[in-house]
């Protein structure tokens, strides 16, 4: 065992630097219907390691040998980032979780167990035989790597003095973090900071290590719960970004960083992440998660630097600061939105998408380019919006389904659709009636490619104002336990569900062709 002194989770000097773990590829992907490709994962990753995300947690390597694969990748991809991958109480789950992390620069084992009186029951330890298991564990991860993190679940609603037993029994075991779980989003911003502040008054060695907060949104109070654990004490925050995660999310990255900057005459404590970077980001993984940021989400959403009333536009003519305490700069939007058409050439749209963050090769231009011709050819003004919908919609790859050509006749009867695709390379038509022409439509695929999945969500966006303006459609599929979200956007609302829907299939069918290997071999419900 290395010394104590030696914290590879970026400690610094500085007291008041707040130290940003990012669990979207962890926590966030518990989301029902969140799942990630293996492409979009290593994508997520490297987004959040080029904004200076301080620690990523990549994944739950025992849970499937897919998600074991992504976290080894990305340890060996990212460039600065701690990586971390999670691990149950026990000695495999550790040793599973070291094969897959070890290959980082700066690798971590995040390990926990659920310390109330309620998680304790699951399973069926006394305190005391949980409270050696802990120092069995802890021991057994400190041996493997020196960055060590270790979470008693539910702590939030654990016997205080237990809680301050096992916190110490953590640290003398070797761990560098001791992260402070609200599981199930039950306290408040008092309780939050007591919390962190009586544990490190407290519990012996508490000065040698980092406490950590990780916050869920039950109550609406994530956000704030992290910001006052700071104030108690906490020098790391668990987030995701857009607060994606199970229930009602996560505390989210963008408010945490953005309330500590905004606010710093209060808060005055310093994060590493590139603020710039958080609008492109959010947007990818609403693409690829499949959920949708609400209009009004706080620094993210579409509405939260627009302003309609004409007393707030009188104001930002002559002075945005009126009605606006961040510029939209500081989060990577331009601070306008100028279209483009269809006499635009690809020198400027590569300089629009780099104006609004986004980066990318000479094919994947290439085919965001001749999807942008087709588009301004049939819209009358291509906005920003219009332009990261392309993006956010660029194939993957995963196109044995494909659609050729969809006709529909709709009125005051059933409506028809005339559907054209390909299967494996071969082509073939069906005609359905429906309630409406996405469910003719949806029961054309059917026809032509027959499958037990089962619709849970479908979605449609404006992307824009006017009767031209793009629709965005999400779909979410279940089949077997497994879930697929697919997305897509047209001008035309039908071809984009038809289009989102054969996308969600087509990620069911490589689903299912690697479910033989990918099963997982545990619940996430039992994750912090």
């Amino acid at each position: 065992m290395t010394d104590r002194t030696d914290k590879t989770a970026v400690q610094t000097a500085d007291k008041n630097r707040v130290v940003i773990f990012d669990t979207t590829l962890r926590d966030g992907e518990q989301s029902p219907g969140a799942t990630m490709t293996h492409a979009e994962k290593l994508e997520i990753a490297g987004l959040l390691d080029d904004m200076g995300v301080d620690i990523i947690e990549a994944g739950f390597p025992i849970a499937s040998e897919g998600d074991f694969n992504a976290v080894s990748e990305i340890s060996k991809q990212a460039k600065n980032a701690v990586i971390c991958g999670l691990a149950r109480a026990n000695l495999k789950d550790i040793d599973r979780c070291w094969e897959a992390v070890k290959h980082a620069r700066r690798p971590r084992i995040h390990t926990f167990i659920g310390t109330s009186e309620l998680h304790r029951a699951i399973p069926n330890l006394s305190m005391d035989e949980m409270a050696d298991r802990i120092h069995e564990t802890v021991t057994h991860a400190r041996n493997l790597c020196d960055n060590v993190q270790w979470s008693p679940m539910d702590a939030t609603r654990t016997e205080w003095d237990y809680l301050c037993r096992v916190v110490e029994i953590a640290i003398k075991a070797g761990a560098t973090t001791i992260n402070i779980p609200d599981t199930v989003g039950y306290t408040a911003p008092l309780e939050s900071a007591d919390l962190i502040r009586r544990l490190i008054n407290t519990v012996p060695g508490a000065d040698d290590v980092i406490f950590a907060t990780h916050c869920h949104n039950d109550l609406g109070m994530a956000t704030a719960n992290s910001l006052a654990a700071v104030e108690g004490g906490a020098r790391q925050i668990e987030c995701t970004i857009n607060g994606l995660g199970e229930r009602a999310g996560n505390t989210a990255l963008e408010e945490v960083v953005m309330a500590m900057k905004v606010r710093h005459d209060i808060m005055p404590y310093s994060t590493g992440i590139d603020t710039t970077k958080i609008m492109n980001i959010s947007r990818r993984v609403a693409a690829v998660s499949g959920f949708a940021v609400q209009f009004n989400k706080a620094i993210v959403g579409k509405n939260a630097f627009a302003h309609e009333s004409g007393i707030h536009q009188d104001g930002m003519l002559k002075n945005a600061e009126t009605f606006e305490i961040m510029c939209p700069e500081d989060v990577g939007l331009s601070g306008t939105s100028l279209p483009l058409g269809k006499h635009s050439g690809r020198a400027a749209l590569r300089a629009k998408l780099k104006d609004l963050g986004i980066e990318m090769g000479e094919n994947q231009l290439k085919d965001v380019f001749v999807r942008f011709k087709d588009l301004a050819d049939r819209k009358k003004e291509v906005y920003d919006e219009d332009i990261l919908a392309l993006v956010s919609t660029t194939g993957e790859g995963e196109d044995h389904l494909e659609l050729i050509n969809l006709k529909v006749v709709c009125g005051t009867g059933p409506a028809e659709a005339v559907l054209e695709m390909d299967v494996g390379g071969v082509e073939t038509s069906a005609t359905c009636q429906g309630d409406g022409p996405v469910d003719a439509t949806f029961k054309a695929v059917r026809t032509i490619y027959p499958n037990d999945a089962r619709l849970q969500l479908y979605q449609v966006s404006a992307v824009t104002e006017g009767t031209d303006a793009q629709a965005t459609v999400s779909v979410r599929l279940e089949e077997d336990g497994m879930i697929a979200t697919g997305q897509s956007a047209d001008t035309d609302t039908v071809v984009a569900s038809a289009l989102a829907y054969i996308h969600a299939l087509n990620r069911l069918r490589v689903r299912r062709e690697k479910s033989g290997k990918d099963t997982p071999e545990v619940s996430y419900k039992d994750l912090t």
